[in-house]
């Protein structure tokens, strides 16, 4: 499993593939829309890229329509490897 720093280090991995985006831009604070510039149809392709980078499935789908920094990223998915570890 991935420990907080690892998690946080292969979501910006992903978002700095997949949407070409500068990692300095990256702060836990930073807007997903606002400040990253992403739109509904990115969010689908973020979700997509996350579930084969993590090996999980994002079904709660209000949890996921309720991320909107980086930081709310990062909390739902430690919460899903919580989750994951109890098992």
């Amino acid at each position: 499993m991935f420990t907080d720093e690892q998690l946080e280090k292969k979501v910006q991995d992903i978002l700095c593939e997949e949407f070409e985006l500068d990692a300095e831009k990256l702060k836990p604070q930073a807007n997903l829309y606002e400040d990253l510039g992403l739109d509904s149809l990115d969010a689908v392709d973020l979700v997509v890229a996350l579930e084969q980078g993590f090996g999980i499935k994002l079904t709660d789908e209000e949890a996921v329509r309720s991320v909107r920094t980086l930081d709310d990223l990062y909390a739902l998915l430690r919460k899903i490897r919580d989750q994951r570890m109890g098992s």
